[in-house]
């Protein structure tokens, strides 16, 4: 008679079931961050403190065919920026006429703008006017044309190959109005000039008498061309909102960024550019405008709390993870004004709700504050 064994149970207890981080950070993210931050050290689940950035990589001139290029890295975010600059003749614009008298602007922009009578006698408040006649006459002539690229497989929302997209289109528009209403650049960077010679300079033959008064009407220096400056922005890698790396790279290739010197030849009637380096000219800039993102944290439907019983944190810098969790999104643009005293808000754009107050805007603003100065340290010390 065959004898049945019966089974011996195991020493070992049943191991329990567990998962890795990163599977938890898919089932359940807002328990997840809301974990990392209300732990006693608040750290999120990239290691950074609330208020703390993502390490920043600058690099500047890296594009040899471009007039200025870098490459910054923010985190996960890569961005690739060149800027190349292209000859507009005066002659190519319909009714031309450079800002140049009150009767001009009245004319191009109405009654209603500011004319160069109305500039007070501050030095200051005249360096102010010129600088919005300027921007006024930039955005006229159309002589910024950025474009951003996403459809580069940058993120799995964005295919390679694809159309442009709406956000594409979006942060173009975002650019180029935050570059005309900062007054970033100066119309004297981008004006082509055509000085006629002088009646005396000219040589004059042995029986023809040099006129009676070269001076009664001497010919007035003229504009020929201008400059018009295509940017092209390419996000190669993409984590979280892409405005803040967009306008960094921007402004490291605009620092970057070295123009010919170039004139108008009246004998061939076109523009030529001098061949010398040293002839070159850097673009001058205004201020250092810096753009900052912020998320918002918080779940009042789960009613997540921590032990202070609070429920919502200021997250800057946000990476993709934590953008998908955030109510609310803020970007905040500031620049340093002059003497190093203080902050100008050039902008600030907020969404996806009501959570935002006003002690949470002045938190927000006072490190957009805090971050302007690591920012521009990072691209003062970018290498080519």
């Amino acid at each position: 008679m065959a004898t049945q064994t019966q089974p011996t149970p195991s020493s070992a207890p049943p191991q329990p079931l567990s998962f890795p981080p990163s599977h938890f950070a898919k089932l359940a993210p807002k328990s997840y961050l809301h974990a990392h931050l209300s732990s006693p050290s608040s750290r999120r689940p990239s290691g950074r403190l609330p208020h703390e950035s993502r390490k920043q990589h600058i690099n500047t001139g890296s594009l040899t065919h471009c007039h200025g290029s870098a490459v910054v890295r923010t985190g996960d975010t890569a961005v690739v920026c060149g800027i190349r600059g292209e000859i507009l003749n005066a002659s190519d614009i319909i009714d031309h006429r450079p800002l140049s008298t009150p009767a001009e602007l009245e004319t191009r922009y109405g009654a209603g703008n500011p004319t160069l009578a109305s500039i007070p006698h501050n030095a200051a408040e005249r360096a102010r006017q010129a600088r919005r006649e300027d921007a006024e006459e930039m955005a006229y002539l159309n002589l910024l044309v950025p474009n951003v690229e996403l459809s580069t497989g940058c993120s799995p929302s964005y295919l390679p190959g694809a159309a442009p997209s709406t956000e594409a289109q979006s942060l173009s528009h975002r650019v180029l109005t935050l570059l005309h209403t900062s007054q970033l650049l100066s119309m004297d960077n981008l004006r082509i000039w055509y000085h006629p010679p002088h009646l005396e300079d000219l040589p004059q033959e042995e029986e023809e008498p040099p006129p009676s008064n070269p001076s009664e009407h001497p010919p007035q220096p003229n504009i020929k061309a201008y400059w018009t400056l295509h940017i092209t922005l390419l996000v190669l890698s993409l984590s979280g909102p892409a405005f803040p790396t967009l306008w960094t790279a921007l402004l490291a290739a605009l620092r970057n960024t070295v123009l010919p010197n170039a004139w108008w030849d009246g004998d061939t009637s076109s523009v030529l550019c001098s061949p010398l380096h040293s002839e070159s000219s850097a673009l001058a800039l205004n201020g250092f405008p810096v753009a900052t993102s912020f998320g918002v944290f918080w779940d009042a439907g789960a009613g997540l709390r921590d032990e202070g019983g609070r429920g919502k944190w200021v997250l800057v810098d946000i990476d993709g993870f934590e953008e998908g969790c955030c109510e609310e999104r803020v970007t905040v643009v500031v620049r340093g004004v002059e003497g190093g005293i203080g902050m100008e808000i050039l902008r600030i754009e907020k969404g996806g709700g009501g959570v935002v107050g006003r002690r949470e805007m002045r938190e927000i603003v006072e490190v957009a504050g805090e971050r302007w100065g690591v920012v521009r340290g990072a691209i003062d010390g970018g290498g080519g």
